[in-house]
C-alpha cells in the first residue's frame, strides 16, 4: 500500500491509541512485522504542547520506519498549526482523528463528532492539506450514529480535497466499542473512492483479518485493540494472508521475555514510578489468558516499584514453566 512517496513493508497498521501507542508499544509492533504504527492523538491547542504528556506523545527517537502523528482538534487553523508543528518535529504523516468516540474529545466538537458537520470536517482537512507538503489522512468512524452512517460522504470530501488514505472504524460514534463492528459501509466507501481506504474494527485473529480484507476490499487493515498485549498479531496475519498457514501461538519463554522488555521499556521511557504505574495496564492484557481469576494481576498492580515489578513478573513466569531462569532484563533497544 502507497501513501503518498511512502510505501508500506506491508498492509498492517498499529491503530493510533491514546494511552497506549506510545514509543515503547509502538517500537515493539513494529519489530513484530506492522508496516506502519501511528502515534497517540495529540491535542490541536498549542497550550500543552509543551507539556510532559504531549512531549512524551511525540518522542520518536530511535523509532525506524515512517513516522506517522494523529492531530485532533474542531478549529481549522489550529489544526493546520498543529500539522506544522508536528511536521517541523519530523512528522512525515500526519493522520486527522475524526474517529475517536470518547465524551471528553467530542464534547469540544473533535473526534466522531466531526461526522455531525460534513462542511466543517472539509474546512479541516483543507486546512491541513494546505499546511504540510506531508501526506495527510483521516480516521473515521461510519458515522455520527446508526440512522446517520454519512461514511461515504465523508469519504468523498476526503478525496475531493487531497486526502491521500482514510481509516474507517466499523462502528458510529454512538455505537463506541459495543457490539460488532460492521463492514458494510467500509465496503462502500472502497466502492465510492479511489484513495486507499483501510478497514477498522474487530479484527483480532487471523480469520478476522482475511474476513475483513476479503469482504470489504480494503487496502489495509488497522488493529488496535487487538493488539493490546498481543503484538504477535501482526506477523500472525501476514504469515496468514501470505500463506494460509496458521503460525503457532509464542511460546511461554517467549511471551515472558516480550512482556518483561516491554515493561523495563515502559520504565525508561517514563520512569520508574510512572512507568510502573502504566505497565500495569500492559500486563494486564498480555496475562488475560493465564490469570483467567486476576489473582497474579490483583498482586501485582499494588506493586510501585519498577525493579519488584520485573523481579515479580519473572518469578511469575517461573512458576508457569516450572523452572527458574534469570529474571535480570535490561530494556530493547
Amino acid at each position: 500500500m502507497q501513501i503518498g512517496p511512502y510505501k508500506l513493508e506491508n498492509n498492517l497498521i498499529l491503530a493510533p491509541m491514546a494511552g497506549v501507542t506510545d514509543r515503547p508499544f509502538r517500537q515493539l509492533c513494529k519489530r513484530m512485522g506492522a508496516g506502519l504504527v501511528v502515534s497517540e492523538m495529540l491535542s490541536s491547542n498549542p497550550d500543552v504542547w509543551r507539556s510532559n504528556k504531549s512531549k512524551q506523545r511525540m518522542d520518536h527517537v530511535g523509532e525506524k520506519g515512517i513516522r506517522a502523528v494523529q492531530i485532533a482538534g474542531a478549529d481549522p487553523l489550529l489544526m493546520a498549526q498543529a500539522a506544522q508543528f508536528n511536521v517541523d518535529n519530523g512528522a512525515q504523516i500526519v493522520d486527522i482523528n475524526m474517529g475517536c468516540p470518547a465524551k471528553k474529545v467530542n464534547k469540544k466538537l473533535a473526534g466522531s463528532a466531526l461526522l455531525q458537520d460534513p462542511q466543517l470536517v472539509e474546512q479541516i482537512v483543507q486546512s491541513v492539506v494546505e499546511a504540510v507538503q506531508v501526506p495527510v489522512t483521516l480516521k473515521i468512524r461510519t458515522g455520527w450514529n446508526t440512522d446517520n452512517r454519512n461514511g461515504v460522504q465523508i469519504a468523498k470530501i476526503a478525496e475531493q480535497n487531497g486526502i491521500q488514505s482514510l481509516a474507517v472504524h466499523g462502528r458510529t460514534r454512538a455505537c463506541m466499542y459495543k457490539g460488532n463492528a460492521e463492514y458494510d459501509t467500509i465496503k462502500a466507501i472502497k466502492q465510492a473512492v479511489s484513495i486507499p481506504v483501510v478497514a477498522n474494527g474487530d479484527i483480532t485473529c487471523v480469520h478476522s483479518a482475511k474476513h475483513v480484507l476479503e469482504y470489504t476490499k480494503a487496502d489495509a487493515l488497522m488493529i488496535g485493540r487487538g493488539a493490546q498485549g498481543n503484538p504477535w498479531i501482526f506477523r500472525q496475519i501476514q504469515h496468514f494472508l501470505q500463506t494460509g498457514e496458521i503460525l503457532p501461538s509464542p511460546p511461554l519463554s517467549e511471551v515472558r521475555d516480550v512482556l518483561l522488555s516491554h515493561v523495563a521499556n515502559v520504565h525508561q521511557f517514563y520512569g520508574e514510578l510512572k512507568g510502573a504505574r502504566i505497565a500495569r495496564k500492559h500486563v494486564g492484557w498480555y496475562l488475560a489468558e493465564h490469570d483467567r481469576e486476576r489473582q497474579f494481576r490483583a498482586k501485582f498492580n499494588g506493586i510501585d516499584d519498577a525493579a519488584e515489578q520485573l523481579d515479580t513478573l519473572a518469578h511469575y513466569f517461573d512458576h508457569l514453566a516450572g523452572e527458574p531462569t534469570s529474571h535480570l532484563v535490561s530494556p530493547a533497544a
